[in-house]
């Protein structure tokens, strides 16, 4: 009876993880309160979690990582970057896949696509050229470099330490490293030579670009019952009579359309982002072929006043507006602001649907505001602005200082034989304490909602192995493939981590399959450790969707990605881990 509610239980999770219909915190409090209410564990196991080194190391990098952000520590090399394109998307690619690889091998890859999804697209507008073509490699050379090193991504520390509750020896700093670094490498190589020729060339929505140029203006206009356009395609009619507008895309319903690329047809209630001179668009205005949006009941400033600009802005982690109605943010309460929609994962929201609309992190809000407004967008922290280059930095003077904890807490790990835990703890408190980091930045750095999913899924994975249905599982997979030999199962194992990873987060899919792989490992009388590694590896590889890794859905939208496109160059990248690491964990980690 215990098995089969903690398998019942186990789907529920799964599903609620993977619709999102409820908050993933608010599920992981879920699971622990039914297995104390249900008794499967006592209330101090079900809570033991807060007391487990991986959430606590997790949390302590993140304030390390944040560190190195706010003082600009990162700062010089993103200024080369932009100096070192010149121009050339190809070598911009390969400049960005060099640097943000280095960097997510040994920060906390999230917050470093953070900082070069603003980059990116700042040299993509300043040198004219699609930055949905870096947008995604971005992402995932950041996935294939965090595999290399045990601090590179959460789920290695989190892998790490649940191994070593169940009696296997810690993953060390670079362990991972004989294998991960050749991945990396190849995988890099192949985004590399086929992304230019696998993914779109979409334009940004937002031009950083329209700032400084007088000349031109962005707006989004609506196409009104009795417009001559209505049947029309806009990158045809428009431009043939005004060549001046670039149309950039069209939002029908909830459609996001690409004129450059997708077939689109204009119809009543349309809405179109355009870019152009300010007569060109005062002549469709007054032509009547379309007319301003509005913000609720209150007409838009005209889309050439130069004291309202209109920006793009991606919902962060860690932000305070994630989880939180659109409309009672900070955003729909200043009356300076006008909120005209809100893009999530190529569906538009806009008008009356944005009353009940609650924000996620990855959801890009398109609002029009005063440039006083956009410097206080760039400093909370709570959204990034498309068109920012570089993040405000806080206490550039303390970047040497920062640089060296952090460097110190690699080499205390790596070589000193002190526990990562006391390593990311020592720097942590090193940064706040020398002035690195404020104690509320610091409070602000630490995602509380990924650290109460991995407590969460902690107690169902203990519940997992007391009630035996671990066990039961792994059985059944030893089962299923009897007589394929460990390695046929290992390699098996690497894909089914790799698929579940795809739909919840990749972190969950860790916690879940340990107890399970070393389950496994034990019916068949082998090593777990090589189970542990191919589940790093495989927890890591979800490249074909954009829900699986935090760092997909960030470049998700200013992409203007469809599902297709992480399927087309993400199947390849997953293809060459799942083969890489079933052949060669059995020889760097004996079975």
């Amino acid at each position: 009876m215990e098995i089969a509610f903690i398998s019942v239980l186990l789907a529920v999770v799964i599903a609620l993880l993977v619709t999102e219909k409820v908050p993933v915190d608010v599920t992981a409090i879920g699971i622990m309160a039914v297995l104390a209410v249900s008794g499967i564990l006592s209330p101090e196991e079900a809570v033991a979690g807060f007391a487990n080194p991986a959430p606590i190391t997790v949390g302590a990098l993140f304030i390390l990582s944040a560190g190195l952000m706010r003082t600009g520590a990162t700062d010089y090399m993103t200024e080369r970057i932009t100096d070192l394109a010149a121009g050339n998307p190809k070598r911009f690619l390969m400049i960005l896949l060099i640097a943000t690889g280095a960097l997510s091998a040994v920060m906390n890859n999230t917050p470093v696509v953070v900082m070069f999804i603003s980059i990116a697209l700042a040299v993509a507008n300043k040198s004219d050229f699609a930055p949905s073509r870096h947008m995604m490699p971005l992402s995932f050379i950041s996935i294939l470099a965090g595999t290399c090193t045990l601090i590179g991504t959460s789920t290695n520390i989190i892998v790490s330490d649940l191994g070593a509750e169940a009696g296997l020896k810690s993953i060390s700093m670079f362990e991972l490293a004989p294998l991960g670094v050749p991945i990396a490498v190849i995988g890099g190589l192949f985004l590399y030579l086929f992304a230019f020729r696998i993914l779109p060339a979409h334009r940004p929505a937002v031009l950083s670009e329209a700032r400084k140029d007088k000349g031109k203006y962005i707006s989004e206009l609506v196409i009104p019952p009795g417009s001559p356009f209505v049947g029309a395609d806009p990158a045809q009619e428009l431009s043939k009579k005004y060549p001046n507008v670039e149309v950039h895309e069209v939002i029908t319903g909830y459609r996001v359309c690409d004129p450059n690329t997708d077939q689109c047809l204009l119809d009543e209630g349309d809405l179109i982002l355009a870019t152009g001179p300010a007569e060109d668009l005062a002549r469709i205005l007054s032509d009547g072929g379309a007319v301003l949006p509005t913000s609720g009941d209150t007409v838009m400033p005209s889309p050439y006043d130069e004291e309202h600009l209109m920006v793009e802005l991606i919902v962060a982690p860690n932000s305070r507006f994630a989880g939180n109605l659109l409309m009672r943010t900070g955003l729909a309460f200043d009356t300076e602001i006008n909120i005209v929609g809100v893009t999530r994962r190529g569906m538009q929201y806009r008008g009356k649907r944005l009353d009940n609309f609650r924000l996620r992190m990855g959801d890009i809000i398109l609002a029009q505001m005063p440039p006083d407004h956009i410097e206080v967008m760039r400093e909370g922290g709570d959204v990034i602005v498309v068109e920012d280059t570089v993040h405000h930095i806080v206490k550039r003077h303390k970047a040497p200082l920062a640089v060296a904890i952090f460097a110190g807490m690699i080499l205390a790990a790596s070589v000193g034989g002190v526990n990562i835990l006391v390593a990311a703890l020592v720097g942590a408190f090193l940064m706040v304490f020398t002035g690195c980091l404020s104690p509320r930045s610091a409070y602000a750095a630490v995602d509380a909602q990924v650290l109460i999913l991995i407590i969460g899924t902690i107690a169902l994975g203990k519940a997992l192995t007391d009630t035996g249905a671990a066990s039961l599982y792994a059985r059944t997979i030893v089962g299923l493939l009897a007589g394929m030999g460990p390695r046929f199962v290992l390699a098996a194992f690497i894909i089914f981590t790799s698929v579940v990873s795809h739909f919840i987060s990749n972190n969950s899919a860790a916690v879940l399959l340990v107890p399970i792989g070393i389950s496994t490992a034990h019916a068949m009388g082998v090593d777990p450790r090589p189970f542990l590694m191919g589940i790093c590896f495989g927890a890591s590889a979800c490249f074909a969707s954009p829900i699986g890794y935090q760092t997909n859905l960030l470049v998700y939208g200013p992409g203007k990605y469809s599902f297709g496109d992480f399927v087309r160059l993400g199947m390849p990248v997953n293809a060459l881990v799942w083969a890489a690491s079933s052949i060669f964990i059995p020889y760097i980690w004996p079975l």
